[in-house]
């Protein structure tokens, strides 16, 4: 089996290249007619704001921190000895809580001033 020389890589290019500009056997010169790319995909449907998300993302948000304050309060004894057995379930269950709701309320907040990069379609909805 003999193995055929294509070139160099360049020379390769330089072929697929020239095919924009090529001329067909009449004269006239090649031209595409389509881009391959159509108007409506590029249209972005009106964004919803999806509430239920973020009355759970806010809800989850001021709850986790209320357990944060009081674990850190427990934690530092200013709430009596005798609930310090619930200190770290409180803690923990409070920081599980806090970090979704604060990710997801930033997000709403940031796509309601309209920065860059943030949207509404960003924070899952529930339907």
């Amino acid at each position: 089996m003999t193995r055929r020389n294509t070139g160099s890589v360049s020379e390769v290019r330089s072929r697929f290249a020239s095919l924009d500009s090529m001329e067909s056997s009449s004269g006239l010169g090649y031209s595409r007619l389509h881009d391959g790319f159509i108007d409506s995909q590029f249209h972005l449907p009106e964004q919803t704001i999806p509430w239920k998300a973020i009355g759970l993302a806010t809800t989850l948000f001021i709850l986790g921190s209320t357990l944060i304050i009081i674990g850190a309060l427990l934690l530092s004894g200013f709430i009596s000895a005798e609930y310090s057995d619930r200190t770290w379930p409180v803690l923990i269950l409070g920081i599980i809580m806090f970090i979704p709701g604060f990710y997801h309320v930033r997000i709403a907040y940031y796509a309601f001033k309209g920065y860059q990069g943030y949207s509404f379609d960003d924070i899952p909805d529930f339907n």
